[in-house]
């Protein structure tokens, strides 16, 4: 019994000794694989970390460029704004151009065929002219005037003096009927002298214009005197013509318009 007591000692001891050693490579064991555990855990931390600073830098990137295209298109809307603005003011311009162009036109237009009536009024004036006066009356056609010519001994005694002779009455009765006929021209008469005396050949104009004035009633405002130096012709010329003055008056306000 005393033999058999010891032998149990000896083996629950050895027993207790198998199982501490056991039991502590067991606690190795599972320290290690905690190790090997925070280790994996401490590497997927520092790699979440480091995917979290890159999807930081990543958003802030992405951020820098939303607030770019942000203002790129702030940008874009301005100056499509400026340019929807401007392409308006020069639709506006152009349209003020035309319509100015326009009515620069008409006034040509109509500039132009008042010439070309002062041209056809000059042909109705020489047809008359001829018809009145006869076909051997000394009549011609210059710049859209019609010029009826006489020598000076005609309308005057000798050609001297202011005083119309009789005898060229009937012929101005014939003159006062064609500027009647034509109440939209003027009248300007020149006695042309080559002496120099223009005093004289403008007494001789304006005597010939009161007698068409007075005894055959053409209006007094057409009617335009003056003496002219002739060169070497002297004459008294009747020239029925456009009225001018109300003509660039016509144009002047047109063009002012």
């Amino acid at each position: 019994m005393k033999k058999i007591l010891p032998l149990v000692i000896v083996v629950a001891l050895s027993t207790f000794g198998t199982a501490q050693a056991q039991k502590k490579s067991e606690l190795i064991e599972q320290n290690q694989d905690l190790k090997y555990r925070l280790d994996s855990i401490s590497r997927l931390v520092s790699t979440a970390q480091s995917k979290q600073k890159i999807s930081e830098i990543k958003a802030e990137e992405l951020q820098a460029q939303v607030t770019e295209l942000q203002d790129a298109n702030a940008t874009l809307l301005q100056n499509l704004n400026s340019f929807a603005a401007l392409s308006s003011q020069n639709s506006e311009n152009i349209n003020k151009t035309l319509a100015t162009l326009e009515r620069k036109e008409a006034q040509l237009k109509g500039i132009v065929d008042g010439v070309a009536s002062n041209d056809s009024t000059a042909i109705v004036i020489l047809t008359n002219a001829k018809q009145t006066l006869g076909e051997n009356a000394k009549v011609q056609v210059s710049n859209g005037s019609v010029i009826i010519s006489e020598k000076l001994d005609f309308y005057f005694a000798d050609g001297l003096g202011a005083k119309v002779q009789e005898s060229a009455k009937p012929w101005l009765e014939k003159i006062a009927k064609i500027i009647t006929a034509n109440p939209k021209s003027a009248v300007t008469i020149s006695g042309l002298s080559m002496t120099g005396e223009l005093d004289i050949a403008l007494q001789q104009a304006a005597s010939v214009a009161q007698i068409l004035i007075k005894d055959y009633s053409v209006v007094g405002g057409r009617v335009n005197v003056k003496g002219i130096d002739g060169g070497l012709r002297e004459s008294l010329q009747i020239e029925i013509h456009p009225d001018y003055k109300s003509f660039y008056a016509t144009a002047k306000d047109d063009v002012k318009n």
